[in-house]
């Protein structure tokens, strides 16, 4: 059903979508690298990235497009969805259109006037504003925990959550701590990031997560959920079954918001529009908001500049001497 709803283009094409004799023999030569340059080309490209990229090719050519394409098509089909989706989902298309151009030594035409002005037009109707998470601040954070009971299930979400919170991580890094991750120091613990998003080398992180002075811990909330599921190694945060069996499968992303969804109805809070990265996004704003430097920011969220964390900061200070505030 949704291959027949996708909009079909009836754009005449100036010129054929085969290119010249240099980008097939450009093919060949790629289809004929040695194994072991094949698998490390693959492994320069993370997994989810190469996922969506996939996701995002497949969208293309349902709707009638090939690769090899040409500016006249990718140009058409942008048109063709230029109200339906988001301008940050018409650029990563374009993304996976370019890389996979690049990748067969093709000739790559999203880098042509046409394309990009087609793009700018679409900016300029739609906005570039971006759909955000909502952040869970502190206050509500705590109002989640509180709500939850002693269950091994709470035990394991009250340790997500507040791991979660303490360490600004995105769900990727969250789901992806091993037990091994984990180093117990006098402070607290120092949790080991081996990839991220901007670590795509593996470089590897350190983020350290104090013990924290009120009532609600995450360094006691991790011990305490490792004590009681007995797990010793492999992933930390693991799927629990209804009955409360742990399963040696790691959590997923989605399953990070499903479970904060879950107890945000739970304390009385409306869930919609709050998703795993809720928990990243409500550290940044939640530490702007008593004043924390966006530098001391940025050591516990990894971003690489001011400018990616200035929307957490702006709305973390919306209310900080605030001009109505001291007028009303």
């Amino acid at each position: 059903m949704f291959d027949q709803a996708l909009p079909r283009h009836n754009v005449q094409l100036s010129r054929p979508i085969i290119e010249p004799e240099n980008d097939r023999n450009a093919i060949n030569c790629i289809s004929e690298i040695e194994p072991r340059v094949a698998e490390l080309i693959r492994l320069s490209v993370a997994d989810n990235t190469r996922i969506a990229y996939r996701s995002d090719l497949d969208h293309f050519m349902r709707w009638g497009g090939v690769i090899p394409t040409n500016a006249e098509m990718i140009a058409a089909y942008l048109a063709a969805f230029s109200e339906t989706l988001s301008v940050a989902t018409l650029q990563r298309r374009i993304a996976a259109i370019s890389v996979a151009h690049d990748a067969g030594g093709l000739t790559n035409p999203t880098k042509s006037l046409l394309v990009r002005s087609t793009m700018n037009g679409i900016r300029r109707t739609r906005g570039i504003a971006q759909k955000q998470a909502k952040a869970l601040v502190k206050e509500d954070l705590f109002a989640v925990l509180d709500a939850m009971g002693e269950s091994v299930k709470d035990f394991r979400d009250r340790a997500l959550l507040l791991i979660g919170f303490a360490g600004a991580f995105r769900r990727a890094e969250l789901i992806g701590l091993d037990v091994s991750d984990v180093e117990r120091v006098r402070q607290g613990v120092i949790l080991h990031l081996r990839h991220s998003k901007t670590d795509q080398l593996g470089h590897g992180r350190k983020i350290g997560i104090p013990y924290a002075r009120g009532r609600h811990c995450p360094v006691a909330a991790i011990d305490a959920w490792l004590e009681r599921s007995g797990v010793v190694e492999g992933a930390v945060f693991r799927n629990v079954n209804r009955h409360g069996q742990i399963a040696t499968t790691r959590l997923s992303g989605e399953g990070v918001t499903l479970v904060l969804r879950e107890h945000l109805e739970a304390a009385g809070l409306d869930p919609a529009g709050f998703s795993g990265h809720s928990l990243r996004a409500g550290f940044a704003t939640s530490a702007a908001q008593v004043g924390v430097s966006s530098f001391k920011i940025r050591q516990q969220t990894g971003h690489a500049s001011d400018q990616m964390l200035a929307r957490y900061i702006r709305d973390g200070e919306l209310f900080i001497d605030n001009a109505a505030g001291m007028l009303l």
